[in-house]
Order: structure tokens, then sequence, then C-alpha cells
């Protein structure tokens, strides 16, 4: 009888699960090798917490050298959005986050969208009615209402098992009336589940994992014929040799159900792992609360390339919430990269992983400082052009100078961390540049000191561009004496009442004057780089600024 039913119900499938294992063979790839999967639906845009997923798929496998596959997981076609499977993508490129293979890249384990995938889930599914594991549930939602109303007056367990499962064991001709009458169906598992047994699943980050066996008659296939994500997952997974589900830990209770699923189907789980969601303090309650694109800037993915932050700095820090010993391994290994660290599923946080921003902007600030001057130009320039085309232009225009501002203090042991971003380039920089240094007129001072003008016109006097730093220090410690200054702090702090002040009040007041900045990488090489003419005509704009 069951045979008949699979071919009542499914009279133009004509393949069967062996058609299958075959088509879609073992991959050759090492023992130790991982292959991941990151399945997105399109049902919205790309956030923070998408991104960090898929990042751990994608690090996990490469360092393993396996392989990472993207598969568009679109059997929920009422809430896709228009242009979302193009936004996976695109997203995913702008951010550096590559698979192997998957949508739009292609792959010998295709089709990678679920919705092009619909005869092979109808195929093992036919297989399951076969044996006596699936039936057609032709339920109306009203009847299934009435049935969760009554479980939960009686308080107990919400939906289809036991008795409460009256379609369970419909015969052929019962089904075929309802059939013949136009009646609609869902396929539902027939779970052989009891809840009084106990199954334990070891997840790669939890740890031990024990739940109530699966017990409820599931709805593994939807009325138009297309699968539910719980069928669809299970034997995509098996079929592209999934070796690792890395995804978030609302899917942990889940987990009876999907390896219920993999057992019934007679195959072989992959090994999960369940990642904590990015969590964040809300300013307005104190209370901490998932990361969420409505209330966040961060969480959104534009939100990092408009700021202009480097995508590879972006990965950095989700390496330091992918492992809670990333951080401090890369602050120590200055002459490695991402790649030369090991993750491991051991130091990823059991807990959510609260979203830091002081982190994120030094891990940037970090990423800035090893990068050469020529490097920094380039990306700035690449990101000006998108965003901010005006300044595009200066920088053109101005390239060796910007090369030269942006390389000084990048080859000591301390290299400088000032630029977090791209946009701060324009900002850090802007005295760099006559034409952004005119209009900006020392808004940027943040002194209420008093500065001598006649100070800096007896010192731009005194300036010789062809001094090497030590004998520029030299001159400005005489000159700093000579106009009742001390020439070092640690004189003018035992005897204040001595002096007007000390050498390092001199070289702010130098300092403002061609910067409009208490604060700036070395002056010395400021200096140099500007020349004597222009810091001369610095010192006019200075004396119009305080006059």
């Amino acid at each position: 009888m069951n045979e008949k039913i699979a071919d009542l119900l499914f009279p133009n499938i004509d393949k069967t699960p062996e058609y299958y294992e075959k088509m879609y063979p073992k991959r050759n790839l090492a023992a130790d090798a991982m292959v991941t999967r990151y399945g997105p639906s399109p049902t919205g845009s790309v956030h923070l917490g998408n991104l960090f997923s898929a990042f751990c798929d994608m690090i996990y496998a490469r360092q393993s050298k396996g392989v990472f596959f993207l598969r568009i997981e679109d059997t929920d076609q009422k809430r896709a959005v228009e242009g979302g499977i193009e936004n996976i993508t695109s997203v995913l490129k702008g951010f550096s986050i590559n698979p192997n293979e998957g949508y739009s890249i292609g792959g010998d384990y295709g089709p990678y969208k679920q919705s092009e995938r619909t005869e092979i889930y109808q195929t093992y599914v036919k297989d399951l009615i076969r044996r006596n594991l699936a039936y057609p549930c032709f339920m109306t939602e009203e009847e299934i209402k009435e049935i969760k109303e009554e479980q939960a007056i009686l308080k107990v367990k919400i939906g289809l098992y036991g008795h409460y499962a009256t379609d369970r064991d419909l015969s052929y001709d019962e089904i075929k009336e309802k059939l013949d009458n136009g009646e609609e169906y869902v396929i539902c598992l027939k779970s052989p589940g009891n809840p009084e047994n106990i199954i334990e699943v070891k997840d790669c980050i939890k740890g031990k994992l024990k739940f109530p066996e699966h017990n409820i008659d599931t709805i593994i296939l939807k009325k138009d014929g297309t699968p539910t994500y719980h069928l669809a997952h299970v034997i995509d997974d098996h079929l592209m040799h999934t070796t690792h589900v890395i995804r978030g830990d609302e899917w942990v209770s889940s987990l009876p159900l999907h390896i219920q699923l993999f057992e019934i189907l007679g195959f072989t789980p992959p090994k999960y792992a369940h990642i904590a969601p990015i969590t964040i303090k809300d300013s307005e309650t104190g209370t901490i609360r998932k990361l969420s694109k409505r209330k966040d800037p961060w969480a959104g993915a534009k939100f990092y390339e408009e700021s202009g932050i480097p995508i590879a700095a972006l990965h950095l820090y989700l390496a330091t919430i992918a492992n809670t010993n990333f951080e401090e391994w890369y602050l120590k290994n200055q002459d490695k990269s991402i790649e030369d660290f090991e993750f491991t599923f051991e130091k990823q946080a059991i807990g959510g992983t609260s979203f830091d921003e002081a982190k994120l902007i030094n891990i940037c600030k970090t990423y800035f400082s090893r990068k050469k001057a020529t490097e920094i130009y380039a990306e700035t320039l690449n990101y000006a052009l998108k965003f901010d085309p005006d300044y595009a232009q200066i920088l053109k225009e101005n390239k060796e100078l910007m090369i030269e501002f942006l390389n000084i203090e990048k080859d000591g042991p301390r290299p400088r961390k000032d630029i977090a971003k791209y946009s701060d380039v324009k900002e850090e920089f802007s005295y760099a540049i006559d034409s952004l240094f005119k209009q900006e007129n020392y808004s940027k001072l943040e002194s209420d000191k008093d500065y001598d003008l006649s100070l800096l016109e007896k010192y731009i006097e005194i300036y010789n561009i062809n001094d090497s730093k030590d004998e520029w220090f030299d001159r400005v410690k005489k000159f700093s004496l000579a106009e009742g200054y001390s020439d070092n702090v640690k004189e003018y702090k035992n005897n204040p009442d001595k002096y007007k002040g000390h050498v390092g009040d001199v070289c702010e007041a130098i300092r403002v004057m061609v910067t409009g900045r208490t604060k700036s990488p070395d002056l010395y090489e400021i200096l140099r780089i500007l020349g004597k003419d222009k810091i001369k005509e610095r010192l006019e704009l200075f004396r119009n600024y305080l006059n």
C-alpha cells in the first residue's frame, strides 16, 4: 500500500535516492578537510551577524584546505524580497568573503539554489512514504488551530503527534478520495520519536547537549510541493557532503528534529557548531540585547563600506569574536596575517559576544599602522572616488605630498595610530593640503592658550630645513632658552617661576601654527615636508585667526 500511495502522490517522480547518491559522490578531500556552507535566505538585507557566520565558514574551510560553498535557501518564497539574492552575493563579494563554489560561482554539487532542487527533495520524500516514514496530512489550518488550542488548555506539548495526528494512518482509498475531492495536503514526517528518550548531541562550540527525542510529525513538504527548511538543508548537506554546519544558536532547539531526519533518511549527520549572537548594551534600557539593524548602525553591512572601515580590518575584528585569543596574538605578531592564525572551535565564545566599538576602532588603527603609505593612499583614493569625489580630486592633485605625510612615523618601532577608517585621512591630514587647511581655518583647534606670535615669527627666522632631526631639536632647545623657556620639562617643573614655560610649549605653539592641532604626527617631519615658505604662509593664517 505504501508503494501505491507514493506513486499516487508523486506520479512524475521516476528517480530514486540512489540516483542522486551516485550523482553527488563523496568529495576528494583529506580526512580532516572541512566542508562548510553559508546558506542565507533572501528575506532581507545582510547584517553583521550574517557576515560573521559566513566568515566562520570561510576561515575553517580555508585553514583545513577544505571547501566553503554558498547555497541560497529560498524555500520560503512568501518572505523573499526583491533583489535579496543579488544583495547577498554583492555583500559577500564586497566584504571579501569568497566561497570556493556555490550559487553564481558554480561547482559539481549544484544547483546551489534550493528552489531549483525541488525534484531532489520530492524523490527522497517519495521514498520516505514508501518506507512508511512520512504521510500526507489533509488537516485544515482551522483544524490544526483547534488542536493547538486544546493542547494549550490541557497544558500538553503543542503539535501533531499521537492521537492528534489523525491522518497518520489513512488508507490508499481514503487518500485517493481526498485527492479526487481536491483537498489540499502537506507531507508530514511520521516521527518515530519518544520524548521519554534522551538524545545527546556534541556541539563543536557548546559541548554536550541533551534533548528529549523529537516526536512531532513535522511538515517536511508544503502544499505547493516545496520543502521546509528542515528537510531541504538535511538533504542538501548530505548530498553536498557538508562536514560542519556553523549557524546561529537560535537553531539549537531544532537539533533533535534535524538529527532525527538524518537518521531516518539514512545519512550521517555533519558536526554542528552553534555560534552565539552578537549582542550590545542598549543605551536606553541598559539591558543586553542582540545587535539590531533597526537600532544599531554597526549592524548593517552598508555601514562599514560607507564609513570607510577597511574590509580586511573588519575581518580582523570578526576574528576576535571567532576566537578569544586572536586579538592578543594579532597584536604580538606584527609580521603575520590572519591566515597564519589557527582558529579552533574550543576558543569560540559559548555565550553572547558583545559588540565592542572601541575594540573595532583599535583593531582598525593597528591595521592602518602596519600598512605602507602608498597602500593607504591608494585605498583612500578608491574610497573617496565612491563617497567623496571632491576629496578624490584633491588626492589626485597632491599624490606625492599626501604619501609623504602618510609616511610620517611609519618605520619606527611604534608606528602612529591616528587612522581608523579611510574617512579619517581627510580629517586627520587636512592640514597637509593648503586648500583644505584654509577652509578649516583652525576650526579643529581645541586650546584656550594664548600663543605668542612674536615667538613664532622669531622661530621661522632660525628654522633650517636642512637640519637633521637631532640638529633641529637642538636648535629648538637653544631657541627656547634664548626666549626665556626651559630647554627640558624636568627643569621647568623644578623651577616654574624661572621660565615662561618649557621647550614642549614652544613646540606646541609651532605645531598649532602649522597644523591647527595640539597633537599631530612628528613635528620635525611636518615642517620638513611643508618647507619654510609654507610655514610662513601658515604664520600669516594663524595671525589672522588670532586677530
